[in-house]
């Protein structure tokens, strides 16, 4: 009788389900194993802030398909046909031999599994800072259930506590709006000058406004020290500041998890995440590698990259699946697009920043445009603060982000296609988009921030950003800055030495302007 084609997954959360089940589709003959050193399968760990906030309030629901079907050991065996040998790790490859050593963590037994394919989706850990005083209670990391629940544990038995949230990434935003909602004293933490640090300066300044206007401290360019107390930890000791706290909440990252990769000598590539082709390929061409632990190519900059995500995990493994099979399925890299709900704001991005797209020496024009996201005149208009970026010599679009109240992934997500495509923004500005009033403007804002790079490109107007204005007026660049809002809005709140001329009056009071010197309006 002949062996069956014998595939081995290790790791059980996104990238490892999705390649065990998508293989025992192509092939029903095949003999898949899933490996998974904890109890928990394919539990959606995006969700875990929400969980932490009782927006989702049944753990199981984490572990849930659309049908309400559970994803346990039953449901892999019985309905994917995949063997699962949970709480079981794998602790070595011996790639001659083609076998994974296991270790049961409920017996301590060992053995060997033996493997024609080897799929690694090993994932990713919480980075841990060598910051004194880290090792004490109640500074706890997010990245599993298991820790998910301590937190939550720890909040039911402290209702009224103070928490500080150290690092501004996407986890340390969600976290801050769950703790929050759990009627909690928050105090985030970035050593950076601004949050989210994919987004340009002053994209992010309107997200950080928009924290501290729903009562989270919010502490930028501030790094931490130590962490102080005697059993428990009692205080942040910052750059700044000594912080009074019950407890931390560690979000400064993950780090891909390569150890087995590595003493197997697998190669890793520049960014520390294990290195694979565009098939998931490792340098070992019987072991490919999806997820989290791995890295992969930035589509605008050609660069690799490390972009741990859920959406890109699960595309990976169905591309490493399909390899795995025989087919020529590949993976092109990412634009390292995501979004991030913060209260009633939506934040995200995709492709390069302004700021980036300039490091890596792109000529760069941007279209930064507010605008509702419906017709002006609908009831239930939200704003959106959209900004393109674009290559200045060919329009091509290099980046997107959009931030606010309204429709913000309908924008970024036309970016998304648009930069895939190696679109410019004159092809952009034509784009024929669902137009209807409860959606969009007859004119969406996608469309108007591609005109206003063309017009950028065409030399019929030129730009600066609100932080690049900031710092020439602090160096004394003689500027007329003109605010054309209306005398309300003025009085409101203005730049110093502005002048108001509302728009509507502009072409009769041009004249009022000085003709030899620099105007910015606004």
């Amino acid at each position: 009788m002949a062996q069956p084609f014998r595939v081995v997954v290790i790791g059980g959360v996104a990238a490892g389900p999705k390649i065990a089940a998508k293989v025992a589709r192509l092939r029903p003959d095949a003999e898949v194993t899933l490996i998974e050193k904890g109890e928990r399968l394919s539990y959606a760990g995006c969700g875990l802030a929400y969980y932490i906030a009782d927006m989702v309030r049944e753990q199981q629901s984490l572990m849930t398909t659309p049908a309400g079907v559970v994803r346990d050991v039953a449901f892999f065996q019985n309905v994917k046909n995949v063997k699962v040998l949970s709480r079981t790790e794998a602790l070595e490859i011996d790639r001659g031999a083609k076998r994974v050593l296991v270790k049961s963590s409920t017996d301590g037994s060992q053995r060997w599994i033996e493997y024609d394919k080897l799929a690694l989706a090993t994932g990713a850990r919480p980075v841990v800072p060598p910051i004194p005083g880290v090792g004490l209670a109640n500074v706890f990391t997010l990245k599993t259930i298991e820790e998910a629940d301590r937190i939550k544990e720890f909040i039911a038995a402290n209702p009224h506590c103070k928490m500080v949230i150290v690092g501004g990434g996407l986890i340390g935003v969600e976290m801050a709006e769950a703790l929050v909602g759990r009627k909690l004293e928050v105090t985030l933490v970035e050593m950076l000058p601004h949050i989210l640090a994919p987004l340009d300066t002053e994209m992010a300044l309107l997200v950080e406004k928009h924290m501290r206007a729903n009562e989270v401290e919010l502490l930028t360019n501030t790094w931490v020290e130590a962490f102080d107390g005697a059993d428990q930890v009692e205080y942040v000791v910052t750059s700044q500041e000594r912080i009074a706290t019950d407890a931390v909440v560690l979000a400064v990252g993950v780090r891909p998890q390569i150890e087995l990769a590595k003493a197997a000598g697998i190669e890793i590539g520049s960014t520390g995440a294990i290195r694979v082709d565009e098939h998931m390929r490792t340098s070992d061409p019987d072991i490919y590698a999806a997820g989290d632990c791995v890295e992969t190519i930035n589509l605008v900059s050609g660069r690799p990259v490390y972009a741990p995500l859920g959406s890109t995990a699960n595309k990976q493994g169905r591309v490493a699946a399909i390899a795995i099979c025989g087919g020529d399925e590949r993976f092109p890299g990412v634009l390292c697009s995501a979004i991030v709900k913060v209260f009633d704001f939506n934040a995200g991005w995709t492709g390069l920043s302004e700021s980036a797209a300039r490091e890596l020496g792109y000529e760069v024009a941007a279209g930064l445009v507010p605008a509702p996201d419906r017709s002006d005149y609908y009831p239930g208009k939200r704003m959106v603060m959209l900004k393109l970026i674009a290559e200045g010599a060919t329009g091509r679009l290099l980046g997107a982000q959009a931030i606010g109240p309204g429709e913000t992934a309908k924008r970024l997500d036309v970016a998304v296609t648009a930069i895939s495509a190696g679109m410019t923004a004159d092809q952009v500005s034509k784009l024929d988009l669902c137009y209807a009033p409860p959606y969009s403007a007859a004119m969406d804002s996608i469309i108007t921030a591609a005109n206003v790079i063309r017009n950028k490109i065409a030399g019929q107007m030129n730009g600066v950003s609100s932080i690049e204005l900031g710092r020439r007026l602090d160096r004394g660049e003689d500027i007329v800055v003109l605010d054309v809002r209306s005398p309300a809005e003025y009085e409101s709140g203005h730049l110093e030495g502005a002048i108001n001329i509302p728009l509507g009056a502009l072409r009769k009071r041009c004249g009022e302007l000085p003709r030899d010197r620099k105007i910015v309006a606004y």
